[in-house]
């Protein structure tokens, strides 16, 4: 069985896996692992519910030629450290990417986050508008009901999670064909999601403790929907990107444009919720002629 020491099975050409060290505070907070590759300004990546670092996979080859890129696998998840008791709130896992972003002095950086990511980088950029130069928010996660409406396994899945008494050992029961199917619920082209990324997160979901941060993840979800309320805070640039089947529906997509006007905003047709899986090229055409 994987342990807290376990190496992914994907390789990122270009990349070198990092960590930063633990520290006290805040509920104890565990040594964070991130990926680095290419040259340039920074730019830092933060994953989506129950992904990791790996979920850019595609993207970060073709974005490290203009960025110096930091791919962060956010507390608890992908391989950092999981924390007994630790929180998984919104500002408990703002505080991760703010760690990765002070304890390595950057500045000038662009924020790009997909789902729970976007969310995160929004906040970071009105916590730390000194340090951010510009927000890419893809399928931003903070409308109710969010995985519950991929499909009705979803649904099941999530709500058995959250229930009192047996929702740990729900969460601690994970087929591969119910994570493929929940995963593919967030994609326009299904054949983007490759067999061996799902094994790779197969892999993290069997690590010691790893049920009780999943479990603890989907009770946080209200955080990210109240942190809607930090974006007119952001003073950098940003861009809203949506896919055109994205989970969230058109009123919410305009409710993030009202708190941000001067934000960007692109729609990427056919795309689902895991824009980075499955089009990464746009990610990259936005980011680069931005660099």
């Amino acid at each position: 069985m994987p342990t807290q020491h376990s190496r992914p099975t994907i390789r990122i050409p270009g990349t070198t896996s990092h960590t930063l060290a633990p520290r006290a505070g805040r509920g104890g907070e565990g040594t964070l692992r991130y990926l680095k590759a290419g040259t340039g300004a920074p730019l830092v990546l933060l994953h989506t519910v129950r992904t990791q670092a790996e979920h850019f996979r595609l993207l970060v080859p073709l974005i490290a030629d203009h960025y110096t890129v930091h791919a962060l696998d956010l507390p608890g998840m992908g391989y950092s450290e999981i924390v007994p008791g630790a929180s998984y709130d919104e500002p408990a896992m703002r505080a991760g990417v703010e760690r990765l972003l002070t304890e390595l002095d950057l500045h000038d950086v662009t924020l790009v986050g997909e789902s729970m990511g976007a969310v995160l980088a929004l906040t970071t950029a009105a916590d730390l508008p000194e340090r951010v130069r510009r927000v890419v928010a893809v399928n931003a996660y903070d409308f109710r009901d969010g995985i519950a409406r991929s499909s009705l396994l979803a649904r099941v899945v999530v709500s058995g999670a959250l229930m009192p008494g047996v929702g740990k050992l729900i969460a601690g029961v994970e087929p591969k064909p119910a994570l493929r199917a929940i995963l593919h619920g967030g994609l326009g082209d299904k054949s983007a999601l490759r067999a061996d990324y799902v094994d790779e997160l197969l892999q993290v979901g069997r690590r010691p403790g790893y049920p009780a941060v999943a479990r603890a993840v989907y009770q946080a979800l209200p955080s990210l929907i109240a942190a809607r309320s930090r974006y007119p805070e952001v003073k950098a640039p940003v861009h809203l990107v949506y896919g055109e089947n994205d989970w969230s529906r058109p009123s919410d997509r305009e409710a993030n444009k009202q708190l941000l006007p001067a934000a960007d905003f692109t729609q990427v047709p056919k795309a689902g919720h895991f824009i980075a899986l499955e089009r990464p090229d746009v990610l990259a055409g936005l980011l680069n002629a931005a660099a």
